[in-house]
């Protein structure tokens, strides 16, 4: 059961975000008849990722090839981490959410995200002991006062009581923005940037890691933190954002068994 700490913190925060952003759509600000939900333009614009998708990116496919079917692109270029979900197509309102929440300091936004995702990784929060979120470095974390994957993270705990190990996993330095970067930019900007530091293995060895992050781009980030948690021993790596971008590296294709 829930703890009456974490209700009391789920139910201060949302008379909070009622007083300061009331009656407005989360994703553009308009004017709404009830508060904490989106406008009739917004909401019809969320593409929600629904089978039939790759088991293992979960990137949608444009048609059915069956259960358990993976893309070409996972085939030709297996990611580090087991399995992904996302909650829905990272663009329109859905990316207007992520960056509301991400720079617009909307925390506020990250338990009614973390409901969508709950929906769309079922079954990967039912086979995982731990909820990580990818952790921001040290500076920027400074600047934005808060990590939006430990949001989301820390809203997925509260509602599926996994327990959430936020210092598991940490930022060893500085990259550059991942956006505007290719496929194989990425994976150089953040190789080698992600630990597990001297203490904390004892989250995550042995056990099935839920990591969380708020967008699933080219897999990069994902993968470099993959890497770390696995060298630590996990023993498997579920990756869980609220959007994907579909296109890039992990393109829905051919698929095969």
């Amino acid at each position: 059961m829930m703890s009456l700490g974490r209700q009391w913190a789920i139910t201060a925060g949302r008379a909070t975000g009622a007083v300061l952003f009331p009656d407005a759509c989360l994703a553009c600000g308009r004017h709404v008849a009830r508060h904490g939900t989106m406008c009739a333009r917004c909401w019809p614009d969320i593409a929600f990722i629904e089978q039939p998708l790759c088991d293992v990116s979960g990137v949608p496919f444009a048609h059915d090839f069956g259960s358990r079917m993976v893309s070409a692109d996972v085939l030709a270029n297996p990611p580090v981490y087991d399995r992904a979900r996302a909650a829905c197509v990272h663009a329109g309102a859905a990316r207007q959410l992520v960056t509301r929440l991400k720079y617009g300091d909307r925390t506020d936004l990250a338990p009614w995200m973390a409901r969508f995702m709950a929906r769309a990784g079922a079954e990967l929060i039912g086979e995982a002991d731990v909820i990580i979120p990818v952790p921001l470095h040290r500076g920027r974390m400074w600047r934005r006062r808060f990590n939006q994957a430990a949001e989301l993270a820390r809203a997925l705990s509260a509602t599926s009581d996994l327990p959430m190990a936020a210092g598991a996993l940490t930022r060893q330095k500085r990259t550059r923005p991942q956006v505007g970067l290719t496929a194989n930019q990425r994976q150089a900007n953040v190789r080698g940037v992600f630990k597990v530091p001297p203490g904390q293995e004892i989250a995550v060895a042995g056990r099935r890691v839920l990591l969380v992050d708020d967008v699933l781009t080219t897999g990069a980030t994902v993968d470099a933190a993959a890497r770390a948690l696995k060298k630590a021993g996990a023993m498997s790596v579920l990756v869980l954002t609220f959007s994907r971008v579909v296109g890039g590296r992990r393109n829905p294709g051919q698929s095969g068994p």
